[in-house]
């Protein structure tokens, strides 16, 4: 798996984990096309990983994965963004086209 997590995002994940997890549990990222600049996705703490999903380990953080996510987070960087306009995850994607001023930006 190629995608990379800035600090901002490994900040938001670990506070989502300690807030609403168990030792052991995992981030679930659920990742489909869509938006202007390609991706969207749905977040949730998950004890365990649901079937067809995989564990992909960053940084000491396990993120539970399913197979569209897999192959759409090629190559993407993961952020975090809290400002008054948006707060949540931002998916910085380089082979994606965007309609707007900010090549590759899409969120969550």
């Amino acid at each position: 798996m190629n995608f990379t997590l800035t600090p901002a995002a490994e900040k938001f994940i670990r506070f989502m984990l300690r807030a609403d997890g168990a030792a052991g549990s995992g981030f679930r990222l659920a990742v489909t096309p869509g938006g202007c600049s390609g991706l969207s996705a749905d977040i949730a703490v998950a004890a365990t990983p649901a079937p067809g999903e995989a564990i992909v380990e960053r940084n000491g953080l396990k993120l539970f994965l399913n197979a569209e996510s897999r192959l759409l987070l090629d190559g993407v960087t993961i952020d975090f963004a809290d400002s008054a306009a948006h707060t949540g995850l931002v998916f910085n994607d380089p082979k994606q086209v965007c309609c707007s001023s900010q090549p590759g930006r899409s969120t969550h």
